[in-house]
């Protein structure tokens, strides 16, 4: 796929780095040219623009690519402005980071494709870490429910499934398991990976490395954690 990146500042370099090292063509603009200096080898090309005037935008190849990613957070007229203009130029997807719930409350006026919010996502991810005291991986389904995966802990490993008892005495739903597997590569060397187990019999036992994947509202998976 096809991204521009505009705002090339932390969070808009990291994500054109890692766009293009999964093999998209990344084209980055940003009115710092030490910025642009710094990613150029790393992406399809870059541009020294100021993306808040109309002129300097059109040099963009807008309606060329999939997604215009608008990365800018730090000065939130620029944000707006830049936004506005793509908008004028009926660019088709449009994705805009916000730094405050005010700033995205004025991108949702524009009906973007996604507003994003790094700064709110790192945030839950620090406190589920500290909440859990693990590291754990969450997807918010909205205000109440997430899925989460999780590393067993030791206490489970040697019960059977459908004697964890997760649906009825905490409301969350096991929906996927992951096994960690001992593989050789080529060069005969030992390595971990994780594979989804599709067939869960109830009778099948926890064993150590094991990932859980559950459904629920967060405040129960809470409860469970305490009740470790």
């Amino acid at each position: 796929m096809k991204y521009i990146i505009i705002g090339l500042g932390n969070y808009g370099r990291v994500l054109a780095e890692e766009l293009s090292a999964l093999g998209h063509e990344v084209i980055g603009a940003d009115i710092s040219e030490s910025r642009v200096e710094n990613i150029k080898d790393m992406v399809a090309t870059a541009f020294v623009i100021d993306a808040t005037d109309e002129q300097s935008l059109a040099v963009l190849p807008l309606n060329n690519v999939d997604v215009v990613i608008v990365a800018i957070g730090e000065n939130f007229g620029a944000s707006i402005r830049v936004v506005a203009l793509l908008k004028q130029k009926k660019v088709e997807h449009i994705y805009a980071r916000a730094i405050d719930l005010v700033h995205r409350s004025v991108l949702e006026a524009f009906s973007l494709d996604k507003i994003l919010t790094p700064e709110e996502d790192a945030a839950r991810s620090l406190v589920q870490l500290l909440d859990f005291g693990t590291n754990m991986e969450a997807f918010r389904v909205d205000t109440e429910y997430y899925v989460v995966k999780f590393t067993v802990p030791k206490k489970f490993i040697g019960y059977f499934v459908n004697e964890l008892n997760l649906d009825t005495e905490f409301q969350l739903k096991l929906i996927g398991l992951k096994r960690e597997n001992k593989i050789e590569n080529c060069l005969g060397i030992s390595l971990t990976e994780h594979n989804v187990v599709n067939e869960l019999p109830e009778n099948d036992k926890i064993q150590e490395g094991d990932e859980l994947v559950c459904y629920g509202k967060y405040r129960d998976f809470q409860k469970f954690w305490k009740a470790l």
